[in-house]
């Protein structure tokens, strides 16, 4: 375990869920509930729905802007924390917990002390991930939208759609 959290601290990548997960990293491998479902990940990883990430790491994004309130980066944090339009989805994990997180960390110490905090974090990220997905393609379909965003054929990669053009 002191090997483990030694190679995590040395991790040049996913910081946002190393620095939070690192410090509990004994917790987290004892639990003995919460499975990590892909939302979930995505949640604790920043790597999914979030307009940072589609723009600058996907390439699907013109610009990092939340798609659902006025903020002009979508980051998890934001998404987590702050943004208004998941304010009722917050609202269970902040009566279960009893937390107004503002860091991940405080997220996952919390989620670690009982399994209906997991589970209220698990439906959280489910629930917000998948609507953001939604609009995701909903975007992606409409052929109003720029051509980094519309939904590619099967099986064609961005590199090849890019080479031909």
């Amino acid at each position: 375990m002191d090997k483990w959290k030694d190679e995590l601290g040395s991790s040049r990548s996913a910081s946002w869920t190393v620095d939070a997960i690192r410090p509990r990293l004994q917790d987290w491998t004892n639990r003995r509930w919460g499975h990590l479902s892909y939302r979930l990940v995505q949640m604790l990883s920043g790597h999914g729905c979030f307009g940072k990430y589609l723009h600058q790491i996907a390439g699907r994004e013109p610009t990092p802007r939340c798609h659902h309130c006025p903020e002009v980066s979508d980051t998890v944090a934001h998404t987590l924390f702050d943004c208004p339009a998941w304010e009722a989805e917050r609202r269970p994990i902040a009566n279960i917990t009893g937390l107004d997180a503002s860091t991940l960390a405080e997220v996952i110490s919390k989620i670690l002390q009982s399994e209906d905090a997991w589970k209220a974090f698990h439906e959280f990220s489910e629930r917000v991930l998948t609507t953001k997905e939604n609009a995701e393609r909903e975007r992606e379909a409409d052929p109003e939208s720029a051509p980094l965003r519309r939904r590619r054929r099967a099986g064609r990669r961005r590199r090849e759609f890019i080479r031909q053009a």
